[in-house]
């Protein structure tokens, strides 16, 4: 439904239209960048701590906190894009 209706708004060549999609791709692009920063960041976390586990004589272990941190790191920067947009958009135009 959005998407068609982006297409509509484009096809349309209306100049604040073109603005908000050329925002709205600005955002994905860098909240795409923010969670592979933070994933990057979180697994060389993990890793670290495997590591020092592992001179302690610990086996490394794969957790399910240790996931569900990585997911959470991951979809954040996407979650905090997609509130903004829905609070900017939803806003009153008067």
């Amino acid at each position: 439904m959005r998407t068609h209706a982006m297409a509509l708004a484009f096809a349309a060549g209306k100049p604040q239209d073109s603005a908000e999609l050329g925002r709205m791709i600005q955002e994905k692009l860098m909240a795409t960048a923010e969670a592979g920063l933070a994933v990057q960041t979180e697994i060389a976390r993990q890793a670290t701590a495997a590591w020092w586990g592992m001179t302690l004589g610990r086996r490394p272990t794969l957790s399910a906190a240790g996931m569900k941190r990585l997911s959470g790191k991951a979809a954040a920067p996407y979650a905090k894009r997609v509130r903004g947009n829905s609070r900017r958009l939803t806003r009153s135009k008067g």
